[in-house]
């Protein structure tokens, strides 16, 4: 594995180093939570990080998650998956993209876009028949955590939701959020990263439980143009548009001595 510095770059020109490392092998997609991290391959097949190291899971996936809901995935057809004892399960529903992030409650959206939940209750049970809450209005990506819900549209505009809860997944309404992403994940911590249309990768800062849409983007310039980025216990994943991982030593503490 590779190890570098790259540039930790804020709109007030402070600049600081952030350590990378270029781990082994490449992925599409991955997603980091509760102290894990899994991923796919470009054929779908799926890894866990494990004694630093990618282990290969049985089955094949376009979309993994993990995070207090669970280990979940969706397959090229967009059926929907759960680990359980590291056997996949099907359940019902179809999603192209699906987040773990919430307190227990599950996110996603399907082909046309259409955006879904389950409760608390349902992630919890081990039934295969899903009490699925479609959530008004249109997403490409949702994700939440535990300050709540953040979404992009097929146009890069930045939603969050409202009044979301573990037993009321569905929320309330929609607020715009300024900026403009491919993506947005939200970490098992509360924070929040996306990236934009160029690979620019951006933090979302001020997020607090009282101020849960923060206040505003900060971007992180790490040396490449990235497609994908989540964040958990102190470390950045990031999928370079070639495929490569990269994982960045980031803390808060690094951020706070900036500002």
């Amino acid at each position: 594995m590779l190890r570098f510095i790259c540039l930790f770059l804020l709109y007030s020109g402070a600049i600081a180093e952030l350590p990378c490392t270029v781990m082994p092998g490449k992925l599409k997609q991955l997603d980091a939570g509760n102290g894990e991290v899994y991923g796919v391959a470009d054929n779908d097949t799926i890894y866990l990080w494990h004694a630093n190291q990618w282990a290969r899971i049985e089955g094949r996936l376009i979309h993994v998650t993990v995070g207090p809901a669970g280990v979940w995935g969706v397959n090229k057809e967009n059926y929907i998956y759960r680990l359980n004892n590291f056997n996949w399960i099907q359940v019902s529903g179809r999603l192209k993209q699906i987040d773990a992030g919430g307190n227990k409650f599950l996110s996603g959206a399907n082909s046309n876009d259409d955006i879904y939940c389950l409760n608390q209750d349902a992630t919890t049970s081990p039934a295969t028949s899903l009490p699925y809450v479609q959530i008004d209005g249109k997403l490409k990506h949702y994700a939440c955590g535990p300050f709540g819900c953040w979404g992009v549209n097929s146009a890069n505009e930045i939603y969050y939701r409202n009044q979301v809860t573990p037993n009321a997944c569905h929320g309330t309404s929609w607020t715009r959020v300024d900026g403009s992403l491919i993506m947005v994940e939200v970490g098992t911590d509360g924070s929040v990263f996306g990236v934009n249309a160029d690979g620019s990768v951006y933090k979302r800062v001020g997020i607090c439980p009282k101020n849960p849409r923060g206040t505003s983007w900060i971007q992180i310039d790490v040396c490449n143009g990235f497609k994908y980025v989540s964040h958990d216990s102190g470390f950045l994943w990031l999928i370079s548009h070639n495929g490569n991982v990269f994982r960045c030593e980031y803390a808060d503490s690094m951020l706070s001595d900036l500002l």
